[in-house]
């Protein structure tokens, strides 16, 4: 079977998305792109205020992950994790 023949669209992966992102994150590991160090999201340094919440590395303090609420839409910008890890459910 050739390569275009296996390639489905993104809505393909929705099941695993929805899994993904209805998951408590704060446990979930993040690599910060800028020293390469593993933290809990809920380790990570919070700043929030009303443009939005910045979560920096407490190893090197560099930006891994922003959020803010505009107009019908949540934002998250994770450009400064190289890798996040989520914890499989357990099973139900």
């Amino acid at each position: 079977m050739r390569s275009e023949e296996m390639r489905l669209d993104g809505n393909a992966a929705g099941g695993m998305l929805r899994e993904l992102f209805a998951r408590d994150v704060t446990a979930a590991a993040a690599t910060c792109a800028g020293c390469g160090t593993a933290w809990s999201v809920g380790a990570l340094l919070v700043y929030g205020h009303a443009m939005g919440t910045v979560m920096r590395c407490p190893g090197c303090d560099a930006v891994m992950l922003r959020l803010a609420r505009t107009p019908g839409w949540l934002r998250a910008d994770v450009s400064g994790i190289a890798l996040l890890a989520v914890p499989d459910a357990p099973p139900s």
